[in-house]
């Protein structure tokens, strides 16, 4: 817990840094791929899941500890070949564990989250589920658990194997001449993210490509397709909670609906998108017909929006750098407060991006949860021992954000449409 907050420390600036140069060569080209809104959101969804990581929210139903000591033929020594073996087990999982969440309804709920941003950038990489609190898929690391590759290695390569998926996540890198054919390149994973009918539920390999090509899954980028991001059904928030859970909510939904017990029971396991027989036109669902012809969700927003939204970004991240560098301060009780205030933090402030006319009430709850949590604790968890006033700090930006709130909500969203909007 503590370690890996400490990893995220050093992370966060690397990945923000990278996705401000991919903005400004942007600019610099005249094509902007990555909307302020849409990175603040993939940016937060990325802040939420991380926070969820670091407390620990997520139960392995197998952990790969038990395997080892149970089933281990080998026992290999912590070395080079153990880290090979790693990595290579940690992809093969990695593969099948993204194939199936394309292709079986409930477990495409904890992935849509990471496609339904309507652009592909080196933000939306960060768009993380928050609701994967169940890790299922374990026993795919069984060739690693057999040579008894020891648990520490397995620990140490997952991040890195996970974190160097970042990288593909771009429209400005094209073909990549031989790399395209032994790892995932952005050409490769382009294709992953596009809801084209010729792209769609390809190339779920996460580092080498060889996965796809030997499992039937692999498509190259057509210089005559070109990819269309999104999901078919579009998420139409901003709110990386709303959207982690939206698909879950529709199968809720239409199990409860079901006449049939068998159709109450299959629709969890079916192919993604199925939908009992009449049901797309009993409960229709909005879903994109033409993907080369639909309107784009929250183009339109003003500069005080924009500026506020980077604000809001940029706080959170300032408070969630102070909870992962001081967990050990904090106290194992007080970080779970802690970890659920980003949440309402998080949630509230997208909501204001979504535009919500509630927005304002989100924010009066998070005003009130923190202005309790200092009452309660007598200062903000321990920051001024660290940095001077740093609960007069926090009460101030819990004030101000409250009363932006209200402008927004009571003020701008009612006048938007006579005021200038900036894409």
């Amino acid at each position: 817990m503590e370690t890996y907050g400490k990893v995220l420390i050093i992370a966060m600036p690397i990945f923000l840094i990278l996705i401000i140069i991919e903005k400004i060569y942007g600019y610099y080209k005249k094509v902007d791929y990555a909307p302020i809104i849409d990175s603040v959101s993939s940016i937060s969804s990325g802040m939420s899941n991380a926070t969820r990581d670091v407390l620990g929210l997520s139960i392995s139903i197998i952990t790969y500890e038990i395997m080892v000591n149970k089933i281990a033929v080998f026992h290999i020594e912590e070395s080079a070949l153990a880290y090979i073996i790693a990595f290579i087990a940690i992809d093969f999982q990695g593969y099948w564990t993204h194939r199936w969440a394309h292709q079986i309804n409930i477990f495409w709920n904890k992935h849509a989250i990471h496609h339904s941003s309507e652009e592909f950038n080196l933000s939306c990489a960060l768009r993380q589920s928050v609701s994967d609190f169940f890790k299922l898929f374990t026993f795919l690391l069984l060739p690693a658990a057999l040579l008894g590759v020891p648990v520490k290695v397995i620990a140490i390569t997952l991040p890195i194997q996970f974190f160097l998926q970042f990288w593909y996540h771009t429209r400005y890198i094209g073909k990549l001449g031989i790399l395209e054919k032994i790892i995932v390149t952005p050409s490769h994973h382009r294709v992953h993210h596009a809801i084209n009918p010729e792209y769609m539920d390809k190339n779920h390999s996460q580092i080498f490509i060889i996965w796809d090509k030997l499992f039937g899954t692999f498509q190259e980028e057509l210089p005559e397709v070109p990819a269309v991001f999104g999901i078919t059904r579009p998420a139409e928030t901003w709110n990386p909670f709303k959207i982690n859970f939206q698909h879950l909510w529709v199968l809720i939904k239409d199990a409860w609906y079901a006449e049939k017990f068998s159709d109450k029971l299959k629709i969890w396991f079916m192919p993604t998108g199925w939908r009992p027989e009449g049901f797309d036109e009993k409960y229709p669902l909005h879903k994109i017909e033409n993907v080369y012809n639909f309107e784009k969700f929250g183009t339109n927003n003003s500069k005080t929006m924009i500026g506020w939204a980077l604000t809001q970004m940029t706080m959170t991240l300032l408070l969630i750098s102070y909870l992962f560098d001081n967990i050990a301060k904090i106290g194992l009780t007080n970080i779970f407060y802690y970890g659920f205030f980003v949440f309402v933090t998080v949630y509230s402030y997208t909501e204001l991006m979504s535009k919500n006319k509630f927005a304002h009430i989100y924010e009066s709850i998070r005003f009130l949860f923190g202005i309790t949590l200092v009452y309660f604790l007598g200062n903000w968890f321990k920051i001024d021992e660290i940095v001077p006033y740093g609960t007069y700090i926090i009460i101030s930006y819990l004030t101000l954000s409250l009363l932006v709130s209200f402008y927004f909500v009571t003020v701008e969203f009612k006048q938007e449409n006579k005021q200038p909007i900036l894409s």
